[in-house]
């Protein structure tokens, strides 16, 4: 592997523990700096463009939802300017369903489509499977 192609995957594996850590942290300006402008998240509870993403993420911590991503395995296809990232997760939420606290934890995996624009990495679509 090229030093160009470690420095890549590099980058784009911070970006997606990054991800996980801001998320989790409610660090909501450093969160929505890791997407290019037209970024789109697709989770099983949410599908629009990542600015509104990380609004509903802020609205739901700020609530007091619990949610902790875990990460695992990670690998990474690069293209010249463009990747796509696989990593395994778990993530633990808590939240009230119905007046009754409740741990739900789903095991499963990030999808990540990453794009270098102006010699920055960032994310341009997620996917989250469990």
């Amino acid at each position: 592997m090229s030093s160009d192609a470690f420095a890549a995957k590099q980058a784009i594996r911070e970006i997606i523990e990054q991800w996980v850590i801001y998320s989790d942290s409610g660090d909501w300006e450093r969160f929505a700096a890791l997407w290019h402008e037209d970024g789109w998240m697709s989770a099983t509870w949410f599908q629009a463009p990542a600015r509104e993403f990380v609004r509903a993420r802020r609205e739901g911590f700020d609530k007091g939802v619990s949610i902790i991503h875990f990460l695992g395995g990670f690998t990474c296809e690069i293209s010249g300017a463009r990747a796509v990232a696989q990593t395994k997760m778990t993530i633990s939420q808590r939240a009230p369903v119905e007046g009754v606290l409740c741990d739900v934890v789903c095991t499963g995996r990030f999808y990540d489509f990453l794009e270098q624009r102006a010699g920055r990495w960032g994310m341009v679509r997620c996917s989250r499977k469990s």
